[in-house]
């Protein structure tokens, strides 16, 4: 049977960093006059503010009307993450909509 490539200390290392990168990162938003902190991944930090600068809204706002929107049993860092995933997928579903 043959045996698994032995993980040397570059590829240890590589998968360190990108582990590392994807280590949450609380920032601070303000709903309705009230501060709150949410927990996010840098790439959903990125994606959101994306989406917030795309649709012309401040990012507190965006995050006001996802706080809005969410159920009791949904934590504000999950609606932001779907919310991300939602909107991608939707764009994705209108280019494959539009393709020839």
């Amino acid at each position: 049977m043959p045996h698994a490539p032995r993980a040397t200390s570059t590829t240890l290392s590589a998968i360190h960093d990108a582990a590392m990168t994807l280590r949450p990162v609380k920032h601070s938003l303000t709903l309705r006059g009230h501060r709150t902190s949410v927990t996010l991944e840098p790439e959903f930090w990125h994606a959101f503010r994306a989406i917030a600068a795309e649709g012309g809204t401040p990012i507190n706002a965006l995050a006001a009307e996802i706080d809005a929107a969410r159920g009791p049993d949904l934590g504000l860092a999950s609606a932001i993450r779907l919310h991300v995933l939602r909107h991608y997928r939707a764009a994705a579903e209108k280019r494959g909509a539009e393709a020839p």
